[in-house]
């Protein structure tokens, strides 16, 4: 499985009708993220759909 795809982020967009990143990046950030050479993404976060739930 591609990280992404356990990214909190990452959602399908029905206007692409494809997964896309969601991350609200600004001018500065995005192209800081577009140049980067490493390969783990820094803004991936784990998406758990239980953990509002566990919280109740």
């Amino acid at each position: 499985m591609d990280k992404c795809e356990s990214c909190v982020w990452y959602s399908y967009d029905e206007e692409y009708d494809d997964f896309v990143c969601e991350m609200d990046l600004d001018e500065d950030e995005m192209a800081r993220f577009l140049s980067s050479q490493a390969g783990d993404c820094p803004y991936w976060r784990p998406g758990d759909d239980y953990r509002t739930a566990r919280r109740q």
